[in-house]
């Protein structure tokens, strides 16, 4: 497929208005207008449509595709909640419109979606309270992190370090070392956190353990009970790393098991879009003690009814982003915890839960799984008996491809060799994820008739497997590039 600027045409242009300073009714200042068509490709209205829906028909993505990418909770984003956050009411605010009184009323409905969206997270996680801030889950670990420093700051607490296990989220330690704290590894023992190994490495220096809870080989954190009795003692805080909520979604409030500090992945937990580097949103829920340190504003409650933005918090660790966050995603979570309501929500991890165990089940006695029991929304596999025939994990991801499935998260965890990442989400149904497992089973066989048939996968997709370590070192960027790149 050619680009859009191989598609280019000298002269050629899409309809026009004769005054484009006035295009679509609004005002350009000649100032702003430009002087040139600074290189951008010259086409017609049809051949821009034509090049961009063929693109789109290139895509994967959870419309066309199973995901079941482990971590990623890649499930199917309701189009009732599209309309929600379209609704001009909200789409046409101005971040910037007076609060209250006069023109204060136009930006009402918004301060109060976000006042109650507070609310509920608070309800559905057991935390005191809420930010909405933060843009994606990463930057929620960081804010939870960086709330966790100003805490013990203001206790006159010397702590240097946050405490990370093995089997937690693959952001966790570096989030945590741009709070700047040392990031201390804690091993796993049968694929959870042991306590004999955290009591190594517990000493008064640490400020927090960063948990994965059901961590990122799908399985519960049984001791922890014990854990949190162990920090307690150490005056260190319990951050939870919500990535993998919707696993126990309805089923356990996380601040009534001893978590401190959370953040919330909206676009994996309550179903907005996700992936390709956004949009997403990581709000941050703390107990009542770090509530002081959330980030401003924050969405107050007048006693007439009104809403406002509070920024009356001396001890807040300040700005963490522009504005108020991603609105539109709170937005589409909002409209979706009201729609699923407490049955709904409970619903969600229950059938993440059986979906998983159910395609673990048919698929144990075939592929290697090292930690081979009840699991939870998510479970990771094993291609190391495979790789001794030459098949490796990427080989099946690969393959996958071919069968119209985008492919499992491979080689994370890293305490698993060959890791193959299973997540089926709660939104598939079981001819989906039959179809899913008869495929794989299919490529298994192939694995043991012809190990070599694989390396060449996918066969059919528009671009056969690439050198990926080439890709990452020389990244094709400009068009000058991708001409270079084909020797033109």
């Amino acid at each position: 497929m050619k680009t859009i600027f191989e598609k280019s045409v000298p002269g050629r242009a899409a309809c026009l208005p004769d005054r484009p300073e006035q295009y679509a009714g609004a005002y350009i200042p000649a100032s702003l207008m430009r002087e040139s068509f600074a290189g951008l490709p010259e086409v017609s209205e049809l051949d821009v449509v034509r090049h961009f829906t063929e693109l789109s028909r290139k895509n994967f993505g959870v419309d066309g595709n199973f995901y079941p990418l482990g971590s990623c909770t890649m499930k199917y984003n309701p189009k009732f909640t599209e309309a929600v956050a379209a609704m001009p009411g909200f789409t046409r605010l101005h971040p910037v419109l007076p609060q209250l009184k006069g023109a204060g009323r136009l930006c009402q409905g918004a301060l109060e979606v976000m006042y109650e969206m507070e609310r509920h997270l608070c309800e559905i996680t057991g935390m005191s309270a809420f930010t909405l801030h933060p843009m994606a889950g990463a930057h929620g670990e960081l804010t939870g992190a960086m709330i966790i420093a100003a805490y013990h700051k203001d206790k006159g607490h010397k702590k240097t370090k946050i405490l990370c296990p093995d089997s937690a989220h693959g952001t966790n330690p570096a989030s945590a070392s741009i709070a700047g704290f040392e990031v201390v590894n804690v091993p796993s023992k049968d694929g959870i956190v042991d306590p004999a190994e955290l009591a190594k490495v517990l000493d008064d220096e640490v400020a927090a353990l960063m948990m994965t809870m059901p961590n990122t080989l799908g399985l519960f954190e049984s001791h922890l009970p014990e854990i949190v009795a162990m920090l307690r003692e150490k005056d260190a805080l319990l951050y939870y790393d919500g990535a993998n909520l919707n696993a126990i979604l309805g089923k356990m409030r996380v601040g009534d098991a001893g978590f401190d500090v959370m953040h919330i992945n909206l676009h994996k937990t309550f179903a907005t879009p996700h992936g390709g580097g956004g949009p997403g949103a990581g709000p941050v829920g703390v107990c009542e003690k770090l509530a002081p340190y959330l980030p401003v504003s924050r969405v107050a409650k007048m006693e007439d009814g009104q809403f406002f933005l509070d920024y009356d918090y001396p001890k807040s660790i300040g700005y963490v982003s522009p504005f108020y966050g991603n609105f539109g995603v709170t937005l589409k979570a909002y409209a979706y915890i009201l729609r699923l309501g407490r049955e709904g929500l409970i619903r969600v991890s229950e059938n993440a839960v059986l979906a998983a165990n159910y395609i673990r089940k048919r698929l144990e006695d075939r592929l290697h799984i090292p930690f081979n029991r009840t699991c939870m929304h998510e479970f990771v596999a094993s291609a190391s008996e495979l790789a001794k025939k030459g098949v490796h994990a990427l080989d099946l991801a690969k393959a996958l491809l071919d069968k119209g499935h985008h492919s499992p998260t491979v080689y994370f965890p890293l305490i698993v060799k060959e890791a193959v990442m299973i997540e089926p989400t709660e939104t598939e149904s079981l001819e989906t994820i039959d179809q899913f497992i008869d495929d794989l089973l299919a490529i298994l066989d192939q694995a043991e008739a012809d190990p070599a048939s694989l390396h060449d996968a996918p066969l059919t997709t528009p671009v056969s497997r690439l050198d990926e370590t080439k890709a990452a070192r020389d990244m094709v960027l400009t068009q000058d590039m991708l001409e270079d790149s084909r020797g033109l």
